[in-house]
């Protein structure tokens, strides 16, 4: 039996970087929809772009094959380029004196993506596709929140993720 196709939007957004954050995912299977949100206090706008991915693939039920569609060229570079295996296979290193930023969220996407058949495509954001636009929306409103919870791999003292 084949896999669901998912066609899967996300967006991240900090108010401030780093500042209360915002993540966004609009999932959709044939006519279904399916959004989801949320953010942190205190956060940086590239983790809540990671994040955004990871509550897409963790909300899907089963093995799927997915199209993910992202305004962050850090995100699809380093997956489709293999910037991410490659810094996990260097012990979370970029270079011999660099560190890899967010090894927490690489972690889990690249487990992710083992369980899901991911094709990354990168979409230029605020271009007017409705789609792309409402995740930004959506991320902008949960970083708004003033309930937000702390983001548990942001340490706010080195202004950096915990190790």
């Amino acid at each position: 039996m084949s896999k669901k196709h998912i066609i899967a939007y996300t967006d991240g957004s900090s108010l401030g970087n780093p500042g209360p954050g915002g993540y966004a995912a609009i999932l959709t299977f044939n006519q279904h929809q399916r959004e989801l949100s949320g953010g942190f206090q205190c956060t940086t706008n590239n983790r809540m772009e990671l994040f955004a991915v990871i509550k897409a693939l963790e909300a899907l039920t089963e093995p799927c094959r997915v199209t993910l569609y992202s305004d962050s060229q850090y995100l699809v570079n380093a997956m489709i380029k293999g910037w991410a295996r490659r810094w996990q296979r260097n012990g979370w290193m970029r270079n011999k004196k660099q560190p890899a930023l967010n090894p927490d969220l690489w972690t889990k996407l690249l487990e992710l993506c083992e369980t899901h058949e991911v094709t990354f495509q990168w979409i230029r954001g605020h271009d007017g596709h409705p789609l792309n636009e409402r995740c930004d929306q959506l991320a902008k409103a949960a970083a708004e929140q003033t309930d937000l919870p702390p983001d548990p791999g942001y340490n706010r003292r080195t202004g950096g993720d915990t190790r």
